[in-house]
């Protein structure tokens, strides 16, 4: 269960923010190196990210993974989860690059520059069942997004293959299968645009409905992934536009506000163990931990690029307020 929410500054910065809800924190902020190499958990098979990366993930000697993050080019992406919604492929085929769906993040941001790169090269890639893997690592129900500095974003359903981009101008998504139900669902909400209907809402464009609210609901307060969307995509909706860098990155905290999900284990398993966001234009990572009081960020600087090594950074989970005396 997570939510994501794409927000644009009318200064032409684009910040994707997410939840991250699972039953414990066991991701941190990372910075993993170019032509750092790696081996799916699939077949095996090496490869070697060109870019380097920062986000949120975990570095072990088994693997690295990374669950939401930016490259140096200013490519985002982030790794939902999918439940019931997932088509994966079986047989190996050697002309493709096969992969663990939990990879695809990984190898996405180390190898391609923009959106527009990575659906260039989509249709090279396959995600994995673990019936012929050589480890077996579960049947992993994952779904994506993507954005970059040109405002462009999109989701990545792996529900058929081979696998395709669906644009997402309204900049939400949560865990439900089919992206195309989650956006009929919010027509008993709000009113979207003719652009929007028919497909040529321009690039960075902020609202995508009409702002019309006679005669409809009033969004669910539920956690469930329906009302985490539906109450994403009204309040983004209604919002105003943020001018700056700084505004977007406190829309998108206090959108993530409505969706952040309070732990609760008596109720259910999960809830907002992290928020974070990355801003594609400055290539800084965001990342606030559950107990987290503040916010901790994560630069790609040029410092940081020359390094050949990838590393962790401590975030403590804890509450600690600045004292004003």
């Amino acid at each position: 269960m997570c939510t994501s929410i794409h927000v644009i500054a009318k200064d032409g910065h684009h910040v994707l923010g997410r939840t991250m809800d699972w039953d414990d924190l066991l991701v941190a902020p990372i910075f993993v190196p170019r032509h750092y190499r790696w081996a799916s958990v699939f077949d095996h098979r090496v490869y070697e990210n060109p870019c380097a990366i920062i986000g949120g993930g975990s570095i072990t000697s088994q693997r690295t993974d990374v669950s939401d993050g930016i490259n140096e080019f200013g490519l985002m992406a982030q790794k939902l989860t999918f439940k019931n919604g997932a088509r994966l492929v079986d047989d190996r085929h050697q002309d493709k690059v096969q992969l663990a769906a939990f990879e695809l993040i990984f190898y996405l941001l180390g190898h391609f520059k923009s959106v527009a790169d990575v659906a260039a090269h989509l249709d090279q890639i396959e995600l994995m069942s673990d019936i012929n893997a050589d480890v077996p690592f579960g049947y992993s129900e994952q779904h994506f997004v993507l954005s970059d500095p040109t405002g462009r974003c999109v989701v990545i359903e792996p529900s058929e293959h081979p696998l395709r981009l669906i644009e997402n101008p309204l900049g939400i998504m949560t865990n439900m299968p089919k992206f195309d139900h989650q956006l009929e669902r919010l027509k008993d909400y709000l009113d979207f645009t003719a652009d929007f209907l028919d497909g040529t809402v321009a690039l960075n464009t902020f609202h995508v409905t009409t702002g019309k609210l006679s005669g409809k609901k009033t969004p669910p307060g539920a956690y469930t992934p329906k009302g985490r969307y539906v109450r994403a995509a009204y309040l983004k909706e209604l919002a105003d536009q943020p001018t700056n860098k700084d505004e977007a990155l406190a829309t998108t905290w206090h959108l993530l506000d409505s969706v952040t999900v309070p732990k609760s284990k008596d109720h259910r398993p999960t809830y907002s163990v992290y928020r974070s966001a990355t801003v594609a234009e400055d290539r800084t990572y965001y990342f606030q931990a559950y107990h987290q009081a503040q916010v901790t960020a994560l630069k790609l600087t040029d410092e940081l690029l020359a390094c050949r090594e990838p590393m962790a950074f401590s975030s403590a989970d804890t509450w600690e307020p600045v004292y004003l005396n």
